[in-house]
């Protein structure tokens, strides 16, 4: 646990000329960090997919046969890929530059001086400085320790950290938690252990996600249903038009291309990436695609204190010296000519007799004693956490004391300590830690911690003791000194942004290291409901299932050590919840890890931002909802656009039966597939992808999906066919007009099931739908686009037909939407329980 100090020689580390050598053999730390996918592969994924290569044999085809106007599905496929590239491009630019300002830079000795490099111009054999918080990002082996442990956890599940010593080996991927040090690179670049994982692990992606092997399980369901169906069609139109084969071509074409959902996967895409874009914006680094939607349907936030509802930065309010007995009477003289600090609220004393002896101090009264031991062990750590730095800034160092031993503070532990020749000569173990673990239950002094933390101070307790530092209880005998009170600095936000929560139905845990009464107290000055009830850790049960029971009745839990942050946040998602867990300490690493979404603060330590999955760059806490709302907006919308898609290609693939069966021609050409997909998908897809959206996703896609598509996709193709068949019941309209009357139905059928989609309806979607409508109106009565499209409404007789057919249609619709919306299980956001319209 603890090491001397100065044992280790100080090592100067690589010359200006030997980094040069290196380089020129090749000897860096060259693995690439990937934020997000390449430019090839961008291109790749929305390009070379299997219904672009349907839809392009198709677009040859109808290339040969013609007329041109035929092949606009082939132009639409084009740009629409296009659009898709140019967003992910973006979001990639994006991406790239913040994790360039997210990105760690490793303190590299060269020279005898200390640079921060980042970690592309490490070099092997470069002397890398450690300290708490700190990744490891190249093998090496230790150099310098100075009770180093390192947290290897990730790479091999093991939880307890490892003390290292020299001569040991580190590995990428493992982190510190405690102590400092420094150690040589062994193996850089893809030689280390952990870099094709991080690698990897960086990468912007689009698996392992609930949406995205949802897609994938549709589409595998279309594409089974696509080639027996396309086959049928392609020999019944041969069959039906032997005497006009290039009209059989057209009409077979007119058949597949709207049963090919092409524009689900694409607006998908730029879903994800339009969010990534404008999460961007806000200095929000999305470090996996999936983030995104794990952000949607998260249900509980647990929230680390320190860093997230408070600043990092912190304050001493106040020195409290604690009289003791007779031994610490003989300093009374000393300690009563103290700094004013700690004139008030002096209190009770500690029992611990003898072994406790205070050594009699010489010298000058000023300081007095506890400021100078504070200001000694205030120096000791060479990278100091936010109280230790409140304490340094306020006690500078003095002459005449000596640093024999140290061991830096440790969230497992809750304490610090050093070994410390004092100016008499004598040896004593100095700890500075929380009282309730320093002190044994019922302690006086506890009372008075109690009240402070009700206040929402944070308090640490300064204690003395002779038995040594590296003993297996070193507070053993500790005779408190002082306590030193710490003011936090609340984040302004952070009432604001536990109020947003409350409102969405989101719980929020406060899970923190810090005393219990203390955390309670800064909760409920935010707000935050249950705070008035908070936990200390050490009394949770260890039964999963008293502990799941026990984090779900209360808010706020304190005194919670790293393991016990993983537990708790294990115990939520044993009962169903969705946790997402912020934090920016190493002592979060664990429960960031193994949250479902992992958000971590910009300034935190570099292992937090290295296993998060989102970085707030700017620190900002308020940012949090609106990485969530934008997580909600893109997966609610994705499940309404694929409502629109799914719903054409069950009414395409049933249309293709019924004609196969009928042995009549297909009702439609390609023009006419173009104009209704256009008009009753593509367009208003894509304005309801980009909407705003406030309702939390839930698990199901698929089925939801699926239930409202299929009947709805079997009406439409119904009530489509149903016209087109009384139209040709009319001998004396010819087949355009026959064409005409069908797409006059589909359409307004389609566009009813937009309607129903867009719900809840606010102006700009009640605008859209009437667009549209008014769109297609303007196809049927401008000559040149009835012209261009091939559409003629002939008489009043099939039209009229054509509308009564469609509103009989809309009516089961309606009954349909409002069977799944008691039921609870139609398409999120459009057909489901009305919500709030998002304006």
């Amino acid at each position: 646990m603890t090491a001397p100090v100065g044992d280790a020689l100080v090592h100067p580390g690589l010359t200006s000329a030997e980094v040069a050598e290196r380089i020129a053999r090749g000897e860096v730390n060259d693995v690439p960090v990937r934020s997000s996918r390449s430019t090839t592969e961008i291109v790749r994924s929305n390009v070379l997919t299997r219904f672009n290569a349907i839809i392009g044999v198709l677009f040859a085809v109808i290339i040969v046969v013609g007329p041109p106007q035929d092949a606009l599905f082939g132009f639409i496929i084009v740009a629409n890929t296009g659009i898709g590239i140019i967003q992910e491009l973006r979001a990639k630019r994006t991406l790239d530059n913040l994790a360039v300002v997210g990105e760690a830079h490793p303190r590299v000795r060269r020279d005898g001086r200390v640079q921060e490099l980042t970690n592309a111009q490490i070099v092997l054999g470069d002397l890398v400085e450690l300290g708490s918080g700190d990744r490891i990002t190249v093998d090496g082996q230790v150099s310098e320790a100075d009770a180093l442990e390192i947290d290897e956890s990730l790479l091999t599940g093991e939880a307890d950290p490892v003390l290292k010593h020299p001569g040991d080996p580190v590995l990428s991927g493992s982190f510190v938690v405690a102590g400092s040090g420094a150690f040589s690179t062994t193996r850089v670049g893809r030689e280390a252990y952990a870099a094709q994982l991080a690698e990897e692990a960086s990468r912007f992606t689009l698996v392992a996600s609930e949406l995205r092997s949802g897609i994938d399980t549709i589409l595998r369901y279309v594409t089974w249903l696509l080639i027996p169906t396309a086959v049928g069609l392609i020999l019944s139109q041969l069959y039906v038009n032997q005497q006009n084969v290039p009209e059989a071509v057209r009409r077979m074409v007119a058949g597949i291309v709207p049963m090919v959902p092409e524009g689900l996967v694409l607006l998908t895409s730029m879903a994800f990436a339009i969010g990534v874009i404008r999460l961007g914006r806000r200095q929000c680094l999305v470090q996996e695609l999936p983030a995104i939607e794990g952000l949607a349907r998260v249900d509980t936030v647990c929230l680390d204190k320190t860093g997230t509802l408070t600043e990092g930065g912190m304050d001493v309010a106040e020195l409290r010296v604690l009289k003791g007995p007779a031994a610490l009477n003989e300093l009374a003289p000393t300690i009563g000519d103290r700094s004013d600090r700690g004139d008030a609220g002096e209190t009770g004393a500690s029992d611990r007799g003898a072994e406790g002896r205070l050594p009699e101090q010489h010298g000058p009264a000023e300081p007095g004693l506890a400021e100078s031991v504070l200001g000694v062990l205030g120096s000791a750590d060479a990278r100091p956490n936010a109280s230790l730095q409140a304490i340094i800034d306020t006690y500078p160092p003095v002459p005449g004391w000596r640093l024999l031993q140290s061991a830096p503070f440790s969230s497992a532990r809750k304490w610090s300590g050093a070994r410390l020749r004092e100016p008499d000569g004598g040896e004593a173990t100095w700890l500075l830690g929380a009282p309730d673990v320093l002190l044994p239950a019922g302690h006086p002094s506890l009372t008075e911690v109690d009240e402070l933390g009700a206040l929402g101070l944070r308090v640490l307790l300064l204690g003395r003791t002779t038995t040594p530092l590296d003993a297996a209880d070193p507070a053993q005998g500790l005779v408190p000194l002082a306590l030193v009170v710490l003011r936090q600095r609340l984040r302004p936000e952070a009432a604001q942004t536990l109020a947003y929560f409350q409102q969405q139905n989101v719980s929020a845990k406060v899970i923190s290291g810090d005393n219990a009464v203390s955390v309670g107290a800064v909760a409920d000055s935010l707000g935050l409901p249950g705070a008035d009830d908070p936990v200390d850790a050490r009394t949770l049960p260890t039964d999963p299932e008293l502990l799941a029971d026990a984090v779900e009745r209360h808010s706020v839990f304190g005194r919670v050590t790293p393991q016990q942050k993983r537990d708790l946040v294990g115990a939520l998602q044993s009962r169903g919840h969705h946790v997402a867990m912020t934090g920016d300490g190493v002592n979060d690493v664990l429960a960031l890890k193994d949250a479902d979404i992992g958000v971590a603060m910009g300034a935190g330590s570099e292992a937090t931002r290295a296993v998060a999955q989102i970085v707030l760059l700017d620190n900002s806490f308020a940012t949090l909802p609106l990485v969530v709302a934008e997580g909600r907006r893109v997966i609610g919308n994705i499940e309404r656009v694929a409502n629109l898609f799914l719903v054409k290609t069950v009414y395409s693939v049933l249309l293709a039966l019924a004609v196969i069966i009928a042995r009549v021609p297909y009702p439609f050409l390609p023009r006419h597939s173009t104009v209704l997909s256009a008009l009753t998908i593509g367009i208003p897809g894509f304005f309801l992808a980009l909407a705003p959206n406030n309702e939390r996703a839930r698990t199901g896609f698929v089925r939801r999906v699926l239930r409202f598509a299929v009947p709805a996709g079997t009406i439409a193709g119904a009530a489509s066919f149903t016209a087109y068949l009384l139209a040709r019941a009319d001998h004396a309209t010819g087949q355009v007009a026959d064409t005409s009357t069908t797409t006059l139905t589909l359409f307004l059928v389609a566009l009813w099931v937009l309607a129903i989609i867009a719900r809840p309806y606010t102006w700009w979607r009640v605008v859209l739908v009437l667009a549209m409508g008014l769109c297609f109106a303007l196809v049927l009565v401008v000559p040149w686009l009835q012209t261009f499209f091939q559409l003629d409404l002939a008489g009043w007789r099939d039209p009229w037909t054509g509308v009564a057919v469609a509103a009989a249609a809309g009516l089961l619709l309606e009954l349909v939407w409002r069977v799944l919306r008691r039921t609870g299980e139609a398409g999120q956001n459009g057909p489901t329980r009305p919500t709030r319209p998002n304006r």
